[in-house]
């Protein structure tokens, strides 16, 4: 049982007038977050390569686009607040990737970041999008990576959060992650979820947790509260994707367009030094830290990377 509302076939969700959307402007009333009164907001399916797609989508559609691609275990909704506050600038998508959220888990069980790339470049030419601006949180950043070295001259910007092509699949901080998302698959009570949530996540409030759990999960037959992803992505002993797989730095080279890396004050996944050699390695990129927040910085601050993010937007016009 789904415990969100979402589009259950190709026509557009409106999701402004659910109990949802009115928990969402409460977080971002709490945390201070500016947003245009009369926003378009709508749920919708689609279908890309063979395989069903969840996402959202935000603002007017002759805005300049915005694609948003959240990290692994999380869904399209972890970007809500940020997809909140661009939609009266910017048309923005954010996609439940593969095996995540609302989108459909795939049979041959291919979440490598090239294959991933290939879902987020069908997406866009099927949507008609045009020099997007793509934002990756984690996963996301490594799929924004593997599509931006593939077509370098598709987006108009990037942002890449907390993550690089220099990430050791094993550092401290991604095996955090990794033990974090193989322990939590299912619950007895939402509450088992959030108090795991709240010890993992020392810079969200709690009531916040509380509001977006619904996107996390669904209510299986027998009672228990799932995550939202494939079970594959929750084995232990799931195989990290080959190095060719994955942007080095030397790859990273051919991107050209302006791009903004961001790291969390606190994060254990992306040191300085990884930052700076990112930055150092793209013809148009810089790096900023944002404070008060670990690996997940659009969450866990948000106006911290909105406003970390602003200068870069507008510079771009």
């Amino acid at each position: 049982m789904q415990l969100n509302e979402m589009a259950e076939g190709l026509e557009p969700l409106d999701l402004t007038g659910t109990a949802e959307f009115a928990s969402l402007l409460q977080s971002a009333t709490d945390l201070g977050i500016p947003h245009s009164p009369g926003v378009r907001y709508v749920s919708r399916q689609t279908v890309v390569g063979g395989h069903r797609f969840h996402f959202l989508e935000w603002g007017e559609r002759s805005a300049p686009a915005v694609l948003l691609l959240h990290g692994g275990n999380q869904t399209a909704h972890a970007w809500d607040l940020v997809s909140l506050h661009l939609s009266d600038r910017y048309h923005v998508y954010a996609l439940d990737q593969r095996g995540h959220g609302d989108s459909e888990w795939v049979r041959d069980q291919d979440y490598s970041p090239q294959t991933m790339a290939s879902d987020a470049l069908g997406f866009i030419r099927q949507q008609g999008v045009e020099s997007p601006i793509v934002m990756g949180h984690s996963m996301g950043g490594g799929v924004t990576m593997a599509l931006a070295v593939r077509e370098p001259e598709l987006p108009r910007a990037l942002v890449f959060v907390d993550t690089g092509p220099a990430i050791d699949a094993m550092n401290e901080g991604a095996q955090e992650i990794r033990n974090f998302i193989t322990a939590n698959v299912e619950f007895d009570h939402i509450e088992d979820f959030v108090q795991r949530v709240q010890a993992y996540d020392p810079f969200r409030p709690r009531e916040h947790m509380e509001r977006t759990a619904r996107y996390n999960l669904f209510r299986r037959a027998d009672g228990k509260y799932v995550s939202k992803s494939d079970r594959v992505l929750h084995n232990p002993d799931r195989p990290m994707p080959p190095e060719g797989q994955r942007p080095t730095l030397a790859s990273v080279g051919v991107i050209g367009c302006p791009t903004l890396i961001l790291r969390g004050e606190h994060s254990r996944v992306l040191t300085r030094e990884r930052a700076q050699e990112f930055a150092d390695a793209l013809p148009g990129g810089r790096w900023v830290e944002v404070e008060r927040c670990g690996h997940n910085v659009q969450t866990q601050n948000t106006p911290g990377f909105l406003a970390a993010v602003a200068p870069f937007l507008e510079e771009l016009g």
